[in-house]
Parts: C-alpha cells; structure tokens; sequence
C-alpha cells in the first residue's frame, strides 16, 4: 500500500468533524466547516504542490475501500444530524451553524466520492454514487454529468461550464436550472426513442425529484419544522460548493464543437491538501481527458491550464469577482495566446 493512497483518508476527516459537532452541539458544530473552509483555505497557500505521477495498479482495492468508507461516513453525518435535532442537542442557532457544517462535509465527503461511483461501469457502484448524491438532495448531478457534461465541457451547451467574464453569483443562478433543464431533456428524449413518456418511472430525474420532494414532509412531521429549515439550507450549502467547483474548473476555457476534449479543457490543480482531500478531483484535466480513469491514477499535465491555487484557498477570491478576475485572467489570457497559436 503506497503512502500515498493512505493520504487519501484525509479526506474522510470533514465528515468526521461534522459527526462529532453533531453528536456534541454548541461550538463543535463549527468543527468542520471552519477546518474545511479556514484552516485548510488558509494552508492551502502555504502546504505546496504534490506533482508526482506516481500510479499505482488499478487493482489496488485500497483507493476503492476509501470510496465506500465515505459512503458509510455520510450516512453517519446525516443519521448524526438529523438525530441531533430531534433530541435537542442541536438546538437554537447552533441548529443552523450544524447544517452549514454538515453542508460543507457533505460537499467533501458526499459529492465529490458520489462524482468518482458514477463514473463506474458496476451498476452497483453506480447506485452507491446516486445514493451519495440523493444524500445531498441532489437529482440532476448523475444524469447532467454523464451525458451532458462531459460531452459539451468548454461549448455553449454545458450549462456547468462557467463563461469568462461570469462572477461565480450569476453563475449559480444560471447553472443550476440550466443542467436540471438539459438533464431533462436527455432524459426525455432517451425514453421517447423508447416510445416512453418522460413522466415515466425510466426518467432517474424524475424519480429522484419525486423522492426528494416526498422526503420534505416527513422531516418536517419526523423531526420539526425546524428540522426542515436546517435541511433545507444543508442542501443549500452542499450544492454551492458542488457549483463553486464546477465553476473554477472550466472558467472561461472553450472549445469548438468538433474539436475533442483533452487535458487543455479544464483548469488543473496539483495542490496537495486539494488533491488528497478530494480524491484527486482537482486533477481535473485528466478526467476530462480520460473520463473512465480511477481517481488515484489521473496525471498533471504540464501543457493544462492551471488555477492559482487549491480549491479550498480559491473560495474567497471566487467570492469576489474582481479578486477572481485579477488571479484568474492573467491565466487565462496565456492560455488563449497558446491555443492560439498552436
């Protein structure tokens, strides 16, 4: 087992830190959103870059073991949050300060490990990836990634692909509707080759909208009105970061339509807390080059495009447009020069 598949189980610690503020109350239910968001933003700056290259064999089940380990985290932060609440652990604001955390774990340790089960073959790792991303009340991330996303990246009809020029606000306004919109529509047309509806229970878009929608009355009646509003800013904050990522990755790279996807599509990061506290998802470039390889055997390219930092310490230039324009389009002006003339 090689050190750094071991380094992998950092990412594992927001979902733990949002168990334990769940389970205890008061201030420790800032535990992890302030290591996720403040201490490791801040770190990031200073922690370095890891470039190696070094694979390891796609037979390794130890990176796998990590994928399931979250899988069983986040049941636990979710059955700890709810849990919190209706026994009053969790009580006045310090509710909604829990959900926030809870949130930005289970934009960690739910989405991101949700993003690497999709792209799995096994139908069963693929249930396991939606059931992650039900998790985070999330319905249109598996069909929008799959089919649309990674087709269109860097062209006018990826609704996921940030424009140069977009603050991260109107991009969160934008690209929300936009991919639940495309995902139905990809949805739609599948079954209709099929002489279906897209009312149909083949619509996975409109079976999860269902259940998410049906699991809103019975927290409210299971746990309270106040259960509700927690949850519902919970899958508030998850889905921002989900779209805060989104947006850093593509920001302001295009393509032609007939030109193929590679490594010079995405922004890159070799940031090491970054790396491991995402399972390399900020290895961004190789997955869209390659999008069927294993998170712990994606490359850095020298020739991808790359961010300015990590993906925790970017958040709050991305906060502020003008501080995200100052950092990002000197990059992407070089970017534009060399694609030019290639």
């Amino acid at each position: 087992m090689s050190l750094r598949n071991i380094s992998y189980l950092v990412s594992l610690i927001p979902g733990l830190l949002a168990i334990l503020g769940n389970v205890k109350g008061g201030y420790w239910t800032l535990s992890a959103a302030g290591f996720s968001l403040i201490v490791l933003g801040l770190a990031e700056w200073f922690a370095g870059k890891d470039r190696k290259n070094a694979h390891t064999e796609n037979r390794d089940p130890f990176p796998e073991l990590i994928l399931y380990l979250h899988v069983a985290v986040q049941s636990a932060v979710l059955i700890s949050f709810l849990m919190g609440i209706y026994n009053q652990i969790l009580v006045d604001a310090w509710v909604y300060w829990a959900a926030f955390s809870t949130g930005v774990a289970a934009g960690i340790g739910g989405i991101v490990p949700a993003h690497e089960l999709i792209h799995k073959a096994n139908p069963l790792k693929q249930f396991f990836g939606k059931y992650l991303l039900m998790s985070c009340g999330n319905v249109y991330f598996f069909t929008h990634h799959l089919r649309i996303h990674h087709r269109f990246v860097a062209t006018g009809h990826d609704s996921a692909t940030a424009r140069k020029g977009e603050s991260l606000y109107a991009f969160m306004w934008r690209t929300i509707p936009g991919q639940y919109r495309e995902a139905w529509q990809s949805e739609a047309e599948m079954l209709g080759k099929k002489g279906q509806s897209a009312f149909s229970p083949g619509n996975i878009l409109w079976v999860q909208t269902i259940i998410q929608i049906a699991f809103l009355p019975v927290v409210f009646f299971v746990f309270g009105p106040t259960a509700l509003a927690a949850w519902l800013l919970y899958v508030l904050v998850a889905h921002v970061l989900l779209e805060y990522v989104n947006y850093i990755e593509h920001y302001g790279l295009y393509r032609n339509h007939d030109e193929r996807v590679s490594e010079l599509h995405s922004w890159n990061s070799d940031s090491r807390i970054s790396r491991y506290l995402l399972v390399d998802l900020s290895r961004h470039a190789d997955h869209h080059f390659y999008a069927s390889k294993p998170y712990h055997t994606l490359q850095t390219y020298d020739n991808a495009p790359e961010l300015p930092g990590g993906y925790a310490a970017l958040l709050v230039p991305a906060l502020i447009p003008p501080l995200w324009k100052a950092l990002i389009h000197p990059r992407l002006e070089n970017w534009e020069q060399n694609r030019n003339a290639a």
